[in-house]
């Protein structure tokens, strides 16, 4: 990671951990889900209003770290608006950034804006499933399951 980048990535951290947008209920949710991180405790509740194939709110509540709540943060922010298949692509896409090969992450930088600032958690693996908490947290809330998600 570039001297550049890895400021950037402090500063994003701090600001949407200190500060985390969407951080809030939404009233008669479509879709919901828990997720919980076991390795550090980090718990999230995502409540998403998807009506007519388009993600129309995100807002999540919880507790965690700056990673796992800015993750959340900058998550929410860039679902609303989006169609399922849209926000299926951006996870997939952060996937690849976080956890995937060095190909995958080159790649998908270009797909996910802002969250390219998350390119650094690769080097530190045990902040990856922090980053990728919101992620599986939302995952679940699209197939409706009524299982925490996990990081495990």
């Amino acid at each position: 990671m570039t001297p550049e980048l890895r400021e950037l990535y402090q500063e994003v951290i701090l600001d949407h951990g200190k500060r985390p947008r969407n951080f809030r209920t939404v009233e008669a949710p479509t879709h919901h889900a828990d997720g919980f991180n076991p390795l550090c405790g980090d718990k999230v509740h995502l409540k998403l209003v998807v009506e007519r194939d388009t993600i129309q709110e995100a807002a999540f509540l919880g507790h965690g770290c700056a990673i796992s709540t800015a993750s959340a943060s900058m998550m929410t922010g860039l679902l609303k608006g989006k169609s399922v298949a849209e926000g299926e692509k951006l996870l997939r896409s952060f996937c690849d950034l976080v956890v995937g090969t060095d190909d995958e992450a080159a790649a998908a930088r270009d797909e996910v804006g802002k969250l390219a600032v998350f390119a650094g958690v690769r080097e530190y693996p045990a902040r990856v499933k922090c980053a990728m908490l919101g992620w599986r947290t939302f995952e679940s809330a699209l197939a409706q399951k009524e299982e925490p998600a996990s990081t495990e």
